[in-house]
């Protein structure tokens, strides 16, 4: 059958194939990640002191989804590589307002870190300090009014902030499930 085909069906098939990995690498690419935190970490073992690295790295794609991971390799590259996998691994999906808010207040926690987030008006922006703001503009959240409390911790603080989008509910959910209306639910 193959004896049958000629060169530029070898071509036509050759392309198809390259439009489809040129697609599956446009839908990983939508990601992006930033490292929040590189860090050199130490451990003694018997012959002296192991030297690696520990990378936070926040991954999202701005329309919803987010996640925090970390990496630990021997060197700078291999950590950040590791982080973005398990970001990717522990993605959350965020529900956003029409105007690119969060629905209602909420408040989060991650180790001794507290985060606390309100809904902001339009025009307002991201009114936020550190590795929850860096969370917020990968979930794709435009305005919000959000304060660290607590810890300084920047693993924790993003953990937190995790925390408090992963358990945001829209009225539509709300209204199911109290089985009413939306409607209803405002009256």
């Amino acid at each position: 059958m193959d004896a049958n085909r000629t060169p530029r069906d070898k071509d036509k098939s050759q392309g198809k194939e390259r439009r489809k990995s040129s697609a599956r690498k446009e839908k990983e690419s939508t990601f992006q990640e930033r490292v929040i935190q590189i860090r050199r970490v130490s451990k003694v073992v018997k012959g002296g002191k192991k030297l690696s690295f520990r990378a936070i790295v926040v991954v999202g794609n701005e329309r919803g989804q987010v996640g925090v991971g970390v990496g630990k390799a021997s060197d700078v590259i291999g950590a950040v590589r590791k982080g973005v996998a398990d970001g990717k691994k522990h993605l959350i999906d965020v529900p956003l307002t029409k105007s690119n808010s969060i629905p209602h207040p909420i408040n989060g926690d991650g180790g001794g870190a507290k985060v606390m987030m309100r809904p902001a008006a339009p025009g307002t922006g991201v009114i936020a300090g550190g590795a929850v703001r860096t969370v917020l503009e990968l979930a794709g959240v435009r305005n919000i009014l959000a304060k660290q409390l607590g810890s300084n911790n920047p693993l924790n603080n993003a953990r937190a902030a995790v925390n408090a989008l992963s358990t945001l509910r829209t009225f539509a959910d709300v209204a199911e499930e109290r089985g009413i209306s939306i409607e209803n639910l405002y009256a």
